[in-house]
């Protein structure tokens, strides 16, 4: 049984993580299994640094392998904000929608384009790691919509259903979202790391 320690304190994160890697084979820890792990600063430049220092050291201080995410929003209006700051944009998720549709009030449609990057890490106590991404690309809308989800989900509109991620529900947006691609090819690597056990 391969045991994996998901390094969030975010529920609909692990919510997410755990209904993609569905595999018998494995068995899913969380941080309340854990109620001694130090806190990570997360000083990095970018989602992949952030993602790394999370996994490796909380993998060597449990010695469990560990799977970290770093995600955010990227609004091309706002050369790139929040990013790797999406996460602490406010208090709650309600002050940082408001935040991010203020910043943009009155600006046009096509000018509101943004992508969602997750990046996820999967390390080992050894130090051996494995690094996968997924992006998916959309635009802001004006007022939040939908009921699902959670962050900046009620306002991020995907083109193709031309819906925001939290009226999607969860099934479509597991499937399509920027952290379902990653998980789908973390999935991947945890199904041969399984077979190799």
């Amino acid at each position: 049984m391969l045991e994996i320690l998901i390094a969030s304190k975010n529920l609909g994160k692990v919510k997410e993580i755990k209904e993609t890697l569905k595999n018998p084979n494995i068995k899913l820890l969380t941080i309340k299994d854990f109620p001694d792990l130090p806190q990570i600063e997360e000083d990095g430049k970018t989602f992949a640094e952030n993602a790394i220092k999370k996994a490796c050291k909380l993998s060597q201080y449990t010695g469990k392998i560990c799977l970290a995410d770093d995600s955010g929003l990227e609004i091309d209006y706002l050369k790139g904000k929040p990013g790797i700051y999406s996460s602490r944009w406010g208090n709650c998720d309600e002050e940082r929608i408001r935040k991010v549709l203020e910043l943009l009030k009155d600006v046009p449609e096509n000018k509101r384009g943004a992508v969602f990057i997750c990046v996820l890490v999967l390390a080992f106590p050894n130090g051996r790691k494995y690094v996968v991404n997924g992006e998916c690309k959309g635009r802001i809308s004006v007022n939040p919509r939908g009921k699902w989800g959670f962050g900046y989900d009620p306002i991020f509109i995907v083109p193709e259903y031309d819906k925001t991620f939290a009226e999607l529900g969860e099934e479509i947006k597991n499937r399509i979202s920027h952290r379902g691609k990653a998980l789908k090819k973390m999935s991947k690597i945890v199904d041969k790391l399984v077979i190799s056990e």
